[in-house]
């Protein structure tokens, strides 16, 4: 697999390259979408086009299990400052978190797969908008599943690149790896007045003092300190000049999690403690958004990606995962299916570390033959298993 991904290495860095100077956003991927089903046709898949409004899903061969292979199409809307031929041509959008290389790698996978007698099927989910949801407040994913991308798989495999990580090295472990996400919005209800007589008023002001440092006690006295999790806030707003008490103060923020459980006790916690409002006088409105499940890789499917890894690229090149709260919508893929998401190491040697979403993040091409040879090779071995 290696071997034959090596083969293809100039079509790769075309295609992450055309991609890379071709942004688009959200679920306006339709430019990417289209080349994307076009490519995979030729290759003699069955396409389907428009699945979670623009993503792809691809299948070839007959019967037996399924494999599915994710790849997240959607770019940032970040002003890309690297100076490179390849720079992006859509001003204010940027592939800053490195989803041109993976459709460019899923479509390597493809081809590769296309030329094997498979034991089984291969599917491919190429998915729009990961990065931002909808109107409604849903992302590609969970479009994509709604509308059966994953139906009947037995297995699901993706993967993202890592650019603090050396060129030839993969990253997989089991078990939570990836937090789950809701956000958050409140509104504090006080009774406005003036500065000068703040007895006349109710200051939702110093209701918010409490509730901040309530917050900030809940992943720090009240929940497990074993259990990771975070309750931040992130927008406060209220007031509108220095001698006038406002009578209501909105606040905005985020909750990252690894288990349902967890969230769940979080919810409880966060509207308990905005019930301090009502004992300073005042009142309140508290809404919860769901934004993503948490990433759990499956322990079976993790062992075979760090099987095939150590067999392609050696013991030495397989690491354990860097466990982070940052979202992922991949899991809900996962819903019925097990499966585990690997990173694969894309650091450019001698140049800074920029990391995922920086405005002059870039990669190492040499990584590209890498990552695909590991998605076509696990999925061959699930088939054969």
């Amino acid at each position: 697999m290696l071997k034959q991904a090596h083969a293809i290495s100039e079509e790769l860095i075309e295609w992450r390259r055309d991609f890379h100077q071709h942004p688009e956003t959200g679920f306006d991927v339709h430019r990417t979408a289209g080349i994307v089903a076009d490519e995979l046709e030729k290759m003699g898949y069955r396409v389907k086009r428009g699945v979670g409004k623009t993503g792809v899903v691809a299948e070839i061969g007959e019967g037996g299990k399924v494999v599915a292979i994710r790849a997240d199409m959607d770019a940032l809307p970040i002003f890309e400052q690297n100076e490179t031929e390849y720079v992006s041509q859509n001003e204010g959008k940027m592939h800053a978190c490195g989803h041109d290389s993976h459709t460019a790698m899923a479509l390597g996978a493809a081809r590769i797969l296309a030329k094997e007698k498979l034991n089984g099927r291969v599917r491919f989910l190429f998915q729009p908008c990961e990065e931002t949801a909808d109107e409604e407040g849903k992302s590609g994913a969970q479009r994509m599943y709604a509308e059966g991308a994953v139906d009947g798989a037995d297995y699901v495999i993706a993967q993202h690149v890592d650019p603090t990580k050396p060129v030839g090295t993969i990253a997989i472990n089991e078990g939570p790896s990836g937090g789950g996400v809701d956000s958050w919005t409140a509104t504090i209800k006080g009774v406005g007045g003036h500065g000068a007589y703040p007895h006349k008023s109710k200051d939702p002001f110093v209701m918010l003092a409490h509730v901040i440092t309530g917050l900030n006690a809940i992943t720090s006295r009240k929940l497990d300190p074993f259990e990771p999790a975070v309750v931040s806030i992130g927008s406060v707003n209220g007031g509108f000049t220095e001698n006038v008490i406002p009578d209501q103060v909105e606040m905005k923020g985020t909750i990252r999690f690894t288990s349902l459980e967890t969230q769940k006790f979080i919810r409880e916690e966060v509207t308990r403690v905005f019930e301090i409002v009502k004992a300073l006088g005042g009142d309140y409105e508290l809404d919860f958004l769901f934004g993503g499940l948490p990433l759990v890789n499956d322990r079976h499917v993790a062992e075979v990606i760090e099987k095939v890894g150590k067999d392609l690229l050696g013991e030495d090149k397989v690491h354990p995962m860097h466990k982070t709260l940052g979202a992922e919508d991949f899991p809900e893929f996962l819903r019925d299916a097990p499966g585990a998401m690997y990173t694969l190491g894309t650091k450019i040697e001698g140049r800074e570390v920029y990391e995922l979403h920086h405005p002059k993040f870039d990669l190492d091409e040499r990584a590209l033959p890498i990552g695909t040879a590991v998605l076509a090779e696990t999925a061959v071995r699930f088939l054969k298993s």
